[in-house]
């Protein structure tokens, strides 16, 4: 089945060129030159990746991105003429998954699109549509890969202990729950929780402070008071 893309951008020349391309390539496309009608085609459509400019006349991007993320996972590419990093960082915060600035060459679209739903279908599911284990993690720019042993934040290397690796690798794979600090402990030291043991609370603060988190607001891992922590 060929994968359906979403393309909002009011640049009609812009839109078109990567309808033809897209279509040239075999995938279904779904074009709107507003965000009103787009976010009406998401609930009407089973979308497979949204190809998204910031600047539109009704809703902007970012705006769009947050809504998608509010009841889908399909990836989402977001276009802009800024270039600023701020833009960037935005994107990827809200949930985006790539980034591509204007002007650009309709190939490397299409390259990107090829890339994402690549990504998405490895990493959630099989051949035989059955949940797989995942080897990487992208939330909202936060990348963790557990083959490479790798941790990255917006692009840059964080460098992670083994523990505050496994800490990190556990909450994501546990991403939407909130898990015991004795779960936690468990899981990761291999040994029995006690009561009185601070020890899961002193690795997360390291962690957040690697993570760049604020102290009131954290981007990434949440602390549920008197039961544990938590990734959203």
């Amino acid at each position: 089945m060929n994968e359906k893309i979403l393309i909002v951008d009011d640049e009609r020349e812009i839109a078109d060129l990567l309808e033809v391309y897209l279509q040239n390539d075999h995938y279904v496309v779904y074009k709107f030159y507003n965000g009103t009608d787009a976010l009406r085609c998401m609930e009407e459509t089973d979308i497979d990746l949204a190809v998204l400019d910031v600047m539109l006349p009704d809703i902007d991007g970012f705006r769009i991105c947050q809504k998608i993320r509010e009841k889908f996972f399909f990836p989402v590419i977001m276009l802009t003429a800024k270039i600023e990093d701020s833009d960037k960082i935005m994107g990827l915060t809200i949930g985006a998954d790539d980034y591509i600035t204007k002007p650009f060459n309709p190939l490397e679209v299409v390259a990107r699109v090829k890339t994402q739903l690549r990504r998405c279908s490895r990493y959630n599911t099989s051949i035989s549509g059955q949940p797989v284990e995942k080897s990487e993690y992208d939330i909202r720019g936060l990348v963790i890969n557990k083959e490479s042993h790798k941790c990255f934040l917006y692009g840059r290397e964080i460098s992670l202990t083994p523990i505050e690796f496994s800490i990190l690798w556990y909450l994501c794979e546990h991403q939407g729950k909130v898990v015991p600090s004795e779960e936690l402990f468990e899981a990761v030291w291999k040994e029995k929780y006690l009561n009185n043991n601070n020890t899961v609370m002193a690795h997360i603060g390291r962690l957040r402070e690697k993570l760049e988190e604020p102290a009131k607001k954290p981007r990434f891992i949440k602390t549920i008071w008197g039961v544990g922590y938590g990734i959203e």
